[in-house]
């Protein structure tokens, strides 16, 4: 997020319309309906959507990514998600209105005229406001929800039904096929799986135990099994301490993270504490002083982008596949 992204090295990890690809042109299906499944639900929507409206970065990129900003009627983001100027979709940020610097809400909606609502649990979704699918369609407004984010009902608040790669490839095909521009998804579902197979192919021989630092001190915010940090840190080689838990997100204790001694620790970089900051934190905080990944400072930063569900996924396993390579241990721990 605060770490500016390359313009060559994300167009290697995704063929976006800023890197020069042919969009395909959504089709027209007027007065044809079109049944999903999201969220292990079947959805029919009567209608291509005109105006959609986004919550957070990685969902409003995955519209970009499939050439739908014309689609688009704006997107709630905070502003602290990272340098968005040169990253592939710049024209798609340019194009289409910021409608909030926090989450969305029904006043955003309305105002936007919106006839559906791209969100997830977590990522714009919650009780707490009555901002709620079920709330949207008595505005007599459609929603889909982030497949990341679907609630699994181990618990009223966990989160994942399914690998968090085989999410984003889900979510693109069911975006793909409501908006006409199947095409244009399967392009990217299929590029998306071809880097990260060469990725696998050239990881370390034996996998480092990594562990992914959201926030927090008095806690660590991490990654369960069903979130991206998960399979981004499998795909690149290596494997995630929390794999067991399953979740998405969560918070878990220190003596955790000591107990499973993980030799490599990703940084996640957003919000007002710099990744920076997180970094000299970790490496003093006295109960991880005998971890391996602190003895050793094997800390890697990805942007916040990176680690939630969104096209950037390709990118970052590429780039921590090469850290991983680069810093293998040796079993020394």
């Amino acid at each position: 997020m605060r770490t500016p992204f390359v313009t060559a090295a994300v167009c290697l990890a995704v063929l976006a319309t800023g890197c020069g690809a042919k969009v395909q042109e959504p089709s027209a299906r007027a007065g044809s309906s079109v049944t999903l499944t999201n969220c292990g639900r079947k959805v029919t929507y009567d209608k291509v959507p005109e105006r959609v409206v986004t919550n957070d970065v990685g969902i409003t990129e995955l519209m970009f990514a499939l050439g739908l900003e014309d689609r688009m009627a704006g997107f709630a983001m905070p502003d602290e998600k990272g340098d968005l100027s040169r990253v592939p979709w710049k024209d798609g940020y340019d194009k289409v209105p910021w409608l909030s610097k926090d989450q969305l809400t029904k006043e955003n909606v309305l105002d936007a005229r919106a006839d559906l609502v791209f969100a997830g649990w977590n990522y714009g979704f919650r009780e707490e406001a009555g901002f709620t699918p079920q709330a949207l369609k008595k505005l007599g407004v459609a929603s889909y929800v982030l497949t990341e984010s679907c609630r699994n009902g181990r618990t009223d608040t966990s989160r994942g039904i399914m690998p968090p790669l085989d999410a984003l490839y889900a979510d693109l095909a069911n975006l793909g096929k409501l908006f006409g521009v199947e095409d244009r998804a399967a392009q990217l579902i299929a590029d998306f799986k071809r880097r990260i197979a060469e990725v696998r192919a050239r990881a370390p021989e034996r996998a480092p135990r990594v562990f992914l630092y959201d926030s927090g001190e008095d806690q660590p915010f991490t990654s369960g099994r069903y979130a991206a940090p998960d399979q981004i840190i499998s795909a690149a080689g290596g494997v995630n301490v929390l794999h067991d838990a399953a979740d998405s997100w969560l918070t878990v204790g220190w003596e955790t993270v000591v107990e499973r001694n993980p030799e490599v620790i990703v940084i996640c970089d957003y919000g007002d504490v710099s990744a920076e900051r997180k970094k000299d934190f970790l490496l003093s905080h006295a109960p991880l002083r005998d971890v391996s990944a602190i003895k050793h400072r094997r800390v890697f930063v990805l942007d916040y982008a990176d680690l939630v569900e969104s096209p950037r996924n390709p990118s970052a396993v590429a780039r921590l596949g090469a850290y991983l390579r680069a810093v293998a241990p040796g079993g020394e721990d």
